[in-house]
């Protein structure tokens, strides 16, 4: 439990929406969480990340994809995120995309955002200014 403890707090030290020091975005790997699989707890990937599966819990990406097939339950922090899937939750990130099949319950704080024709929202999309992402170093608590 306590290897847990420290993980999580590692995991938000780490500032959210900056790309890695010395790598372009074109070199940083790709992940993906299979459609058999469910996760639930933290994900920290400084590539791209697809999900295909199950999250709950809270994502660390530079650009994160959830699929058509894929659910993510939790907090979304990136750069880029494109979601064609289902998610609820909250997302912090520069640039969201939620394209046509997209189905989101929940908060989104973007810089900028794109909705496709046909997506499903429901609930608020805050905009936000650059420098709350670069200066996000920590995630505010989430309100009843």
């Amino acid at each position: 439990m306590e290897l847990y403890a420290r993980a999580l707090q590692a995991s938000l030290l780490r500032p959210p929406t900056k790309k890695p020091s010395g790598r372009k975005a074109e070199d940083l790997p790709r992940s993906s969480v299979g459609q058999g699989l469910s996760v639930n707890g933290v994900l920290d990937t400084e590539g791209e990340l697809h999900v295909h599966g199950t999250v709950t819990g809270r994502i660390n990406a530079d650009r994160l994809v959830v699929c058509p097939d894929g659910f993510v339950n939790g907090d979304i922090v990136a750069n880029d995120v494109r979601i064609e899937g289902r998610f609820t939750g909250r997302v912090f990130a520069l640039n969201v995309t939620l394209e046509s099949s997209a189905d989101v319950q929940g908060r989104i704080f973007h810089h900028a955002v794109t909705v496709a024709r046909g997506a499903r929202f429901d609930g608020r999309m805050p905009w936000r200014p650059l420098n709350f992402f670069e200066s996000l170093d920590q995630l505010p608590e989430t309100q009843p």
